[in-house]
Order: structure tokens, then sequence, then C-alpha cells
């Protein structure tokens, strides 16, 4: 839903556009090259809590400092005072202003937020409805102590289970069995990082598809926010990341009249602040994204939601308080924070568009080739979180991206002012 000033937020997001597509050509001294495998850039067991002198300045020379960022004009309300998160930020999903941060460009484990360019990468490659038989092979390779949706060597699943394994249970052996798909593990993730490169997400190194711990994997609160953006650009990956649950497929047998079945089984989704928990309600206008959690990367989380017609994407990482559900109790602050003080902050920097990309002015959804009759970029989507959960009685919420969303088309054009409704998902309650 467009808010009221559209028209005058439509001339500074072509302002914007201008300045951007001129940002993009700027000197290499305000890049910082991709980060390397030595020691020097590997997550050790306890990451140091200091931030290093030294920070990329993509998207802002701000982004590169040390601490929190941010310029209150009047009447700003001021950052929450108890945040513990040693890297976050919180931006402005259409015209990708950053309103505030703190040490957004620090490399860090990212853990299974990574899989948002895992999905980023690989979502347009494999139809839905595409069938695959999972083999021994398939599923080896994956770390101990992994998250699992319970995938069954010799079943037989969809592009479409895979990937709801993948968002909402953020299952490792759906990232490997959908690496499988694409050639391999070691293309995978030459492919994560040719996209990481492209989208300028330049903190970013992948070493594993699914986030794992491993020597020399980092990422940025920056760079998943930037791969959250992207995501959010595909209708499969918005339907995915905010499907509440599912019934995903279970082991085949034999009934008692020897008649074939396929059991199934209830997926919830992990992110809190979209499912709930005994200590944290469901937070108002969320619609995704993804969160992880690991040893080395402590607590991540980056979120999308929508109040007032206005769009915010927040990332945490690490929080240093050791309470249940934190990070996301710190992610909700901070979005508590920018509904506040949106309109009412100077931005401390924005998100860049992907490396080489075209700037233009896009036409509304409904005048866009395959917007609406299936045959667009989008086609091939997955089945609405009403469907997947059986029909059961929920609530219906919904989620709408305004004018100015930045959308990365098939033909490579980043454009500008396009509007990008999320599905009206049925976002199933017990």
């Amino acid at each position: 839903m467009p808010a009221p000033h559209t028209t005058v937020r439509r001339s500074l997001l072509a302002a914007s556009a201008t300045a951007l597509s001129l940002a993009l050509t700027a000197p290499a001294a305000f890049a910082t090259p991709s980060p390397s495998t030595s020691p020097s850039t590997s997550p050790s067991a306890s990451p140091t809590p200091t931030p290093p002198a030294n920070m990329s300045r993509v998207g802002g020379e701000r982004l590169g400092r040390a601490g929190a960022q941010v310029d209150l004009g009047a009447g700003a309300p001021v950052l929450p005072k108890d945040l513990t998160a040693r890297s976050w930020i919180v931006a402005d999903a259409e015209s990708g202003e950053v309103l505030a941060a703190a040490n957004a460009h620090w490399r860090l484990p990212p853990a299974s937020t990574l899989k948002m360019l895992f999905a980023d990468t690989l979502l347009p490659k494999f139809p839905s409805g595409e069938k695959h038989k999972v083999t021994t092979a398939d599923l080896a390779g994956i770390g101990s102590g992994s998250s699992m949706v319970g995938i069954s060597e010799e079943e037989t699943y969809t592009v479409h289970d895979l990937w709801l394994g993948v968002f909402l249970r953020s299952g490792n052996d759906a990232v490997h069995v959908l690496s499988a798909m694409n050639q391999g593990v070691d293309r995978t993730v030459a492919d994560m990082n040719g996209h990481a490169e492209e989208l300028q997400a330049l903190d970013t190194h992948v070493v594993t598809p699914d986030g794992y711990d491993a020597a020399g994997q980092v990422s940025s609160a920056y760079d998943l926010t930037l791969f959250a953006r992207s995501g959010l650009q595909k209708k499969d990956f918005r339907e995915y990341c905010s499907t509440v649950r599912a019934e995903f497929p279970g082991k085949t047998s034999k009934d008692d009249k020897g008649k074939t079945v396929r059991e199934t089984f209830e997926i919830e989704n992990t992110n809190r602040l979209l499912s709930g928990d005994r200590d944290l309600s469901v937070y108002q206008g969320i619609a995704g994204v993804k969160n992880g959690n690991t040893t080395n990367a402590g607590a991540t989380f980056t979120g999308v939601a929508e109040r007032g017609g206005r769009v915010l994407l927040v990332t945490v990482m690490h929080p240093g308080k050791d309470e249940h559900n934190e990070v996301y109790k710190e992610a909700a602050k901070l979005l508590d924070w920018g509904f506040a003080a949106a309109g009412k902050v100077r931005p401390v920097g924005e998100l860049v568009a992907p490396k080489g990309s075209a700037q233009s002015i896009a036409q509304p959804d409904a005048t866009a080739p395959g917007a609406n009759d299936g045959t667009g970029p989008d086609a091939g989507s997955a089945k609405s979180a009403a469907a997947s959960s059986g029909g059961s009685g929920g609530m219906g919420i919904a989620f709408a991206i305004s004018g100015g969303l930045l959308v990365l088309l098939a033909a490579g054009a980043f454009l500008v002012n396009r509007r990008w409704p999320l599905p009206d998902l049925m976002r199933r309650r017990r």
C-alpha cells in the first residue's frame, strides 16, 4: 500500500537512482577487496568482540566506521539503549537508505542467514514442481549437529518441498540436495560467491552453502541485508520466507490394505518474529526473512516488516546478551525504532545496487510483461502458505512492498519505482 507521499517519494527515488548509478562508478578506494581464506579473515571458535579499525565503505563512508552510526533530526527517537549485538543495520527496503547501523561491514560468521544468498542464487534454476529422488551422495558432507528438515534417502521430493525445508526448518539436508541438483556443493559455492560479487556484497566469502561454520566463511550485516533485498524481489522467495507452517513429505509405506501411502508431518518456521514463541509475540507486519545460529556466529537474523506503507529491513548479528530469543528481541526494538524514526533521521549510507546494473524507471506491475499471466520471471512460484498448511483456520495478513522497491528482473536491470507486493498469504496459527 503506497504511502500518501508516493509522488514526492518517487521524485526522490528517481534522483536517488541517478546518484546511485554514479556511485557504482566511484573510485575503487571506496570498496575493500573480497575476504580471503587466510587466517586473518577466518572465524575462530571465539571471535573477538572488538570490531576492526578498517572496514569496507561500500554504501557510504560512515558505514565503515566502528560503533553506532545515526544522524538524528528534529523529533527523532534515540536508539534503543540495550542493544548488545556486535553488528546491526536498519534500512528502508524501498529507497535503500540506511537509517542507522553499527559495525555494518564487520565480517562475521553468518550461520544460516547465508541461506538467503543460497536461495537468491539457486531459486531461478529449478521449477517448483520439478521432482528429485534423493541418493546417499546427495546427503554426504552435512556438518555434525546441523539443523535438518528430515529428508530420507530414496524418497522423492519436489523442489517446492525442498525450499520449504530450507526456509522453514533451515534444513541443511535440503540445502545439500538442492546443491546436488546444481552439480554439487563446489559448484554451488562458486555460484554463490559469484552472485555475492555481483550484488557488491564484498564482505562475503562462502565456503559452505548452508552457513555451517567453516574457516574463512564470513559475511556482514550489510551484505546479509543486500541478500534479503535481492531475494525479496523474487515471488518464490517472498512466499517461502513468509510461510509460517506447512506439511512436509515423510516416508513412503504400505497401509493395512497394501496401498502405497506417503506420510506427512508439519514443519514450522523457526523465525520467531514470524511464528512467535512462549516469550515472544508475532511482530506486527513481519514477512520473513531468515534466522541462524551456530557456535561461531552466535545468533543471527535478518527480517523485513511493513507498517503504514513503509517497508524496513533489519539485520542483527551475534548479540552479547545470552538470553532466549535475544536476537529477535533486539531486531524488534530496532524495527520499532526504525518505524518511529523514518522521515526524522538523515541516512548514514545506502544499500547499493548490483554491480553494472542499469538504472531506469519501471511501469506498474499491471503493465509489465508476464506480471499477471504466469509467464514472467516469477512464474512457477511456490504455492501459498494457506495451501501448504492443509486448510486449517488462520488469519490473513496482507503484506505489500510499496512503490519504489528496487527490483532485479530476469533481464538484469535494477529498476526503481515498481510495485512488488508480497502475495496475500494466510499465516496459519494453531
